[in-house]
């Protein structure tokens, strides 16, 4: 009996001491929650980063550069679609991975939000445009608008006061101005304005291929039939010389477009800088004379 009773004794006496390492664990927990209020009013206890990139941000550092006049946002639009037989078909993603900080810099109140890969590539059964090509990724004109009022709205929540739609291709025009009409007109109170900028891709592909052949000396003397030129392999191999597949064009021979060799590749992608520099700031000039003009 005796030896009965010890064991509960002890039995007890452990399931105590667990209640109390419990209660003092969940005492601690509690201790350390923040509420949602004091989470958004506090102060970054590190130092921030620097990122151009929505994305690549804290939501402490985006608030604070808010408050401190950050007050413009650009939208990207790019799109996944045939190329030819060299370039990824990531092509427009990875100009604006270049472009759209260049831009942002040059505006020096402006972040870029997180490119909108997908976009309307043609009719998607029965296939037509890109989309008889492996690979390419279509949006409906319907679901691609309700996107970008989605983003443009959820920026517009966070304090932005400018947005900017800009979009790397051709397809993507006609649906940001559908855009930005519609939210000027239901955003009346005009404390956000959405400006689509056509520019940067009408006149600013032609723009830029002028200064590289005015300013770069680059001529295409011929044409390779293939959706690709020098000012898109150029500008794609600042972000990434892989996604123009140099090396294996290299090695069979093939390391030229149009008439214009690409080799060596580190030239190439300084052509591409400058075509990039100018681009961006031939679209910063349009998007503050745009915002110069709404406002």
């Amino acid at each position: 009996m005796q030896s009965r009773l010890l064991n509960n004794y002890y039995i007890i006496a452990f399931i105590s001491t667990v209640m109390l390492l419990l209660l003092a664990l969940l005492q601690s927990v509690q201790a350390q929650t923040i509420t949602e209020e004091e989470l958004l009013s506090l102060e970054s206890p590190i130092a921030p980063a620097h990122s151009y990139w929505l994305e690549e941000l804290t939501f402490i550092e985006i608030r604070d550069l808010i408050a401190s006049g950050t007050s413009t946002v650009i939208i990207p639009t790019g799109g996944i679609e045939e190329n030819g037989p060299y370039l990824a078909i990531g092509k427009h993603n990875l100009i604006l991975e270049a472009t759209c900080p260049a831009i942002a810099q040059k505006l020096g109140n402006a972040l870029c939000a997180p490119i909108v890969k997908f976009v309307p590539e043609g009719n998607i059964d029965p296939p037509s445009g890109a989309m008889k090509f492996p690979g390419t990724i279509s949006l409906s004109d319907d679901t691609y608008e309700a996107l970008l009022v989605d983003i443009a709205s959820s920026l517009r929540q966070a304090g932005f006061k400018d947005i900017i739609l800009i979009g790397d291709s051709g397809g993507n025009q006609r649906g940001m101005e559908k855009v930005a009409i519609a939210l000027n007109e239901t955003w009346s109170d005009l404390t956000t304005s959405v400006h689509f900028v056509p520019e940067f891709y009408n006149p600013g592909w032609t723009k830029t291929e002028l200064f590289s052949e005015q300013e770069l000396g680059l001529t295409q003397t011929k044409s390779d039939g293939y959706h690709d030129d020098i000012w898109v392999t150029a500008m794609m191999t600042v972000t990434d010389p892989e996604q123009v597949r140099y090396q294996q064009r290299a090695e069979a021979g093939l390391d030229s477009i149009n008439g214009i060799s690409i080799s060596p590749i580190a030239e190439t992608v300084e052509l591409g800088r400058k075509m990039i520099e100018f681009r961006a700031k031939y679209t910063a000039q349009a998007i503050q004379n745009r915002i110069e003009v709404l406002n």
